[in-house]
């Protein structure tokens, strides 16, 4: 009875449970491994290479990941008329669908159209001026003209600028081939003004040409200070203000060893305080009428001057 019970259990699961040979399940060979159905009572085929167009997986990616169409470049739509300041307003790199020019740049061999802009490297490492255009100028030189005073009508002449502004500050600007505008040359300052335009004495002048040294043109009476210590141009500005103002304040400075010094002591000739002087005032004294002598002064200038000349310079040359 027990074994009739066990039979009809056996056979209720085998209608519930289809059992299939083991050869017909994959196997654990990787990924790529797909199993084909074949008609009939024959065994599955194993593929271990199948064809990647029934790779569904590749095919979604491929489907997801498709590039979009790139859009047409900008300069192929702007209009003649433009605002080109709106467009390039500050100095940038060199971006071609930006620009509606046909640009080229580079060396190719004679004979051969140089690369366009697109894709050209050379266009990117040059700094371009594309925001300084003439419009561009103008209106920037409108925006500045608000905050601007008149030329002065009386400076009509470079005598009388030199005269109320002695002072000249040179600078220089430099423009290369490079993926910056920066040079370390541009913060070399020159600073020039006239020697007279100080109004020293002779001592502070003398002084202030020892310190000064090479730095003063005698013939166009000039001095001269070059500032480059500092690494921006702003500093080198100021540092050279500074030097002038040092130079001039200690120029006018007496030390107490400097009354001391005897005539024989002096760096050059001097006609005011010298034993020649004294002669001359003591053999005027002597001789009588001499105060009545209307030409007396100017002989005694030019005495001063040949005897003062004679000394320093070691020549003296008479008319005839």
């Amino acid at each position: 009875m027990s074994a009739i019970v066990n039979l009809r259990v056996f056979r209720n699961f085998q209608q519930l449970v289809s059992f299939r040979p083991i050869s017909n399940y994959p196997t654990s060979l990787g990924k790529t491994t797909e199993v084909q159905n074949v008609e009939g009572d024959d065994f599955r085929a194993l593929d271990l290479f199948p064809n990647k167009s029934n790779n569904m997986r590749g095919n979604r990616r491929k489907t997801m990941y498709k590039k979009a169409a790139v859009p047409p470049p900008r300069s192929n739509k702007m209009p003649i008329d433009q605002d080109w300041p709106s467009v390039w307003p500050v100095a940038r790199v060199f971006h071609p669908a930006s620009v509606p020019l046909p640009l080229h740049q580079g060396w190719v061999e004679p004979g051969v159209t140089p690369p366009g802009k697109f894709a050209n490297a050379e266009l990117m490492k040059i700094p371009n001026f594309l925001h300084l255009t003439p419009p561009a100028i103008q209106r920037q030189c409108a925006a500045l003209k608000k905050f601007c005073t008149k030329w002065p009508k009386e400076l009509d002449t470079d005598e009388k600028i030199y005269h109320h502004f002695p002072l000249q500050i040179t600078t220089s600007d430099y423009l290369h081939s490079s993926p910056t505008i920066r040079d370390a040359r541009a913060r070399i300052v020159t600073l020039q003004l006239k020697l007279s335009s100080l109004h020293l004495n002779s001592h502070a002048k003398d002084k202030l040409l020892r310190l000064v040294k090479e730095r003063y043109d005698p013939v166009t009476d000039i001095l001269t200070i070059v500032s480059e210590r500092c690494p921006l141009r702003k500093q080198n500005v100021e540092y050279a203000m500074y030097l002038l103002n040092v130079l001039v304040s200690e120029s006018w400075k007496t030390e107490p060893w400097e009354n001391e010094k005897s005539e024989a002591d002096m760096e050059k000739y001097v006609w005011e305080g010298s034993q020649s002087q004294r002669t001359l005032q003591q053999l005027l004294e002597r001789m009588p009428g001499s105060e009545k002598d209307a030409d007396l002064p100017e002989v005694i200038e030019q005495y001063s001057k040949s005897v003062t000349r004679f000394h320093n310079e070691g020549l003296l040359r008479l008319k005839p």
